[in-house]
């Protein structure tokens, strides 16, 4: 079995999918060329992120693929429904990268709060001239303890980044389209653990109740928060995007940050990804990343081992 590996993941993956007796190709090929190469070589299975598209054109062209995997939780990038239809199994790895999501959220949050995306811009420019100054302009930060935060999409990740609020001593509002409840388990470094069980609410609830707002949301058709969504928010409201690209809606974001409603919002996906507005990445106000939410190196190596798990399982029934 052939197996190409074209958005990378981690020398463990590759090394258990090797040592199961497949052929792993870990190669990056450009997707206008990505059907050729599949059928020359006669890749049985493909491997991708978020960069590599896998659409009808491949499912249809490429008769020896027999799996698509996906490093991660979105899908958006794969016709699944086609393939599946089609004889094409696919799998991803929804828990692997959620805690390094999660992560990433707070660190954001953590830095939006206390201005430090900013005051890590200027105080290379500034800090040995206008100390005080600077001083004076980052001391009105706040703290998220007892602070209530929104998390829309209340999946994997949604729950992870529950977890990290109520260890802050935040209040934890939640809204999804499926789950009613969910028990949130808080593990410590000593083997003891809390349950805690958090009920959804409607979306509009939540607007109206969170001092901050997480999305946790899949590809959508259109944006889930605009400019009426944002209108109904707290204001000095913070939000936080690091789900996709095109849930949030980035002129009303900014036009909202203008006239202080939002006191800072927090990107690591864009609209126009991977060529960002450069009205959002020049803004002050907005503390950004580069789509970087699930890589850290241990999110990776749990990607590429439960990929390799996932592949070598399905082959071996075959």
């Amino acid at each position: 079995m052939t197996i190409l590996v074209n958005d990378g993941i981690s020398k463990g993956g590759i090394k258990a999918m090797e040592e199961a007796g497949f052929e792993v190709r870990n190669v990056h090929v450009a997707q206008e060329q990505l059907q050729n190469y599949i059928n020359e070589h006669k890749v049985n299975a493909l491997l991708v992120r978020s960069a590599t598209k896998v659409r009808k054109d491949i499912i249809d062209n490429c008769p020896t693929l027999k799996v698509i995997g996906r490093g991660g939780v979105g899908m958006d990038n794969i016709d699944v429904d086609y393939a599946l239809k089609n004889g094409v199994e696919v799998i991803n790895t929804p828990a692997a990268a959620s805690g390094s999501v999660a992560e990433l959220v707070f660190a954001h949050l953590f830095s939006g709060v206390r201005f430090l995306h900013d005051s890590n811009r200027n105080m290379p420019l500034e800090g040995d001239s206008r100390f005080k100054d600077l001083k004076k302009r980052y001391s009105a930060g706040k703290e998220l303890r007892g602070k209530a935060l929104g998390i829309i999409g209340f999946g994997k990740i949604g729950r992870e980044v529950a977890k990290i609020a109520l260890g802050c001593g935040m209040k934890v509002v939640a809204s999804d389209s499926n789950s009613g409840k969910a028990d949130i388990k808080l593990s410590f470094f000593d083997g003891q653990s809390v349950t805690l069980e958090i009920r959804t609410e409607p979306i509009e609830k939540l607007i109206k109740e969170s001092d901050f707002i997480s999305l946790h949301v899949p590809a959508q058709s259109g944006y889930l928060i605009g400019k009426d969504e944002i209108s109904k928010m707290k204001d000095g409201v913070g939000i936080i995007n690091a789900a996709r690209g095109g849930v949030l809606h980035e002129v009303a974001l900014l036009e909202a940050i203008e006239s202080g409603k939002v006191s800072f919002a927090a990107l690591d996906v864009f609209e126009g990804e991977p060529s960002p507005s450069v009205q959002v990445l020049m803004n002050e106000s907005v503390s950004l990343s580069p789509h970087i939410g699930a890589s850290t190196l241990e999110a990776q190596d749990r990607i590429g081992l439960e990929l390799a798990e996932q592949i070598i399982k399905i082959f071996n029934k075959k």
